[in-house]
């Protein structure tokens, strides 16, 4: 019989998105995507597919994946539980694959928010209808979110997994909407799920109680335990709405390095944690929201030792006081800061001086009226981030002008 694992499914490119105070651009919503593709990552969810300034940008990424720059990585979008929702979805986005619809379970939500308009069997109703239209429109995998599902009976979420299964639906996302879970219940409380539904569970959990990574992992853990395969939501560094979502260093961290968890719960061996430290810099970078100094892995004193006890311990053995090395999650390399003469490019740049930055890429043009074209097409990505380009989106800008030209494209 074949081991259940863990897989993880990145929400950064909708969930992450949604930090109040904060905007990502397109351009760098791709490149998480193939970072996370890089690192291993399962599954990444793009976007909102019914939103006309999200479909330029997931018809790209979706086109960058049937060229092979995105490898393993499945592209996800996300919409509401709705049929009309659903349909919208694929008029925009025809050759999306995968898709989770969510609706509202628990009772609070559905007298609060629909104000007595729909009952339970109108959910389920709904849910089953938005699975099918996926199905017939080409999905190739469809998952069923249950938001708000820890405040849901567990007899409702059952029948919920029945009635998305019936439909034809892969996974069930059971949704901490709140992060009002603890470890214990939780894990209780998926087992029981697993059990009975034996559909494989996602796990979305949010970080109101401090408690995203040790809710989220529990929950992985009674779904295997359960004889499924579980499905962990993270975004990179936590970002997400209130107190943010399950992190996703954090997690791949306790998966990999806990004592006990990393027997019971094994991890997709695609991940790549060498790649945390690069994706983490990039997405705080991107964002524009600083690391915490006390971040797990890639925070700047995750390894950093003052007390002259551990000090001492750790230069004696790094096993002492670090579970971890810092070349596990890539870091290690002496980094170097320019201080003298530094070219850059952007909106306001001249050929010389972009063509003086690409060669220094390894990138060269055979002439500037060549030059000029990328160059275009790099100052309205400086404008579209309004920051300067790191040196992989200029790479990518060189190496795809008409996708990033999509990518910087937005219709009305």
């Amino acid at each position: 019989m074949a081991e259940h694992r863990v897989y993880l499914v990145d929400v950064t490119n909708r969930d992450g998105v949604q930090t109040s105070r904060i905007l990502l651009p397109k351009l760098s919503k791709t490149m998480l995507n193939i970072y996370l593709d890089e690192m291993g990552v399962f599954q990444s969810e793009v976007g909102f597919p019914t939103l006309k300034h999200e479909v330029a940008y997931i018809n790209a990424n979706l086109e960058l994946a049937r060229l092979g720059v995105i490898k393993r990585l499945h592209l996800e979008g996300w919409c509401r539980a709705v049929p009309e929702d659903v349909e919208l979805t694929f008029r925009n986005c025809p050759d999306l694959k995968h898709l989770n619809v969510s609706i509202s379970t628990s009772e609070i939500m559905i007298q609060g928010k629909f104000q007595g308009r729909r009952k339970w069997s109108d959910i389920l109703d709904s849910l089953q209808k938005s699975v099918r239209a996926a199905r017939a429109l080409g999905a190739e995998t469809v998952g069923v979110n249950a938001e708000d599902g820890s405040r849901t009976d567990i007899q409702r979420l059952i029948e919920f997994i029945h009635a998305g299964k019936e439909a034809g639906a892969d996974r069930f996302r059971y949704c901490d909407t709140l992060g009002a879970d603890d470890p214990i219940t939780i894990y209780d409380r998926i087992k029981t799920l697993a059990l009975a539904g034996k559909m494989d569970i996602e796990m979305h959990c949010h970080n109101d109680l401090g408690m995203a990574e040790a809710v989220s992992v529990a929950g992985a853990q009674g779904a295997v335990d359960g004889g499924v395969d579980s499905y962990i939501n993270t975004t990179i560094n936590g970002y997400g709405e209130r107190c943010g979502n399950c992190d996703l260093v954090s997690t791949v961290l306790a998966l990999k390095f806990s004592q006990a968890l990393k027997e019971r719960a094994h991890l997709d061996e695609h991940t790549n944690l060498n790649k945390a430290w690069k994706i983490a810099g990039y997405a705080s970078y991107a964002f524009g929201l600083p690391i915490p100094i006390n971040q797990p892995g890639v925070g700047a004193n995750a390894f950093a030792h003052e007390s002259g006890i551990h000090a001492d311990g750790a230069l004696k053995d790094r096993r002492n006081y670090e579970l971890y090395d810092p070349e596990d999650v890539g870091r290690g390399e002496p980094m170097i800061t320019e201080t003298g003469r530094v070219i850059t490019t952007g909106a306001y740049g001249g050929v010389k001086g972009f063509r003086y930055v690409y060669d220094k890429l390894g990138i060269s043009f055979k002439d500037d009226a060549e030059a000029r074209q990328t160059l275009e097409l790099v100052q309205y990505a400086n404008l579209h981030t309004q920051k300067p380009l790191t040196d992989d989106e200029l790479r990518f800008v060189a190496s795809h002008p008409d996708i990033a030209r999509k990518i910087l494209t937005v219709s009305l």
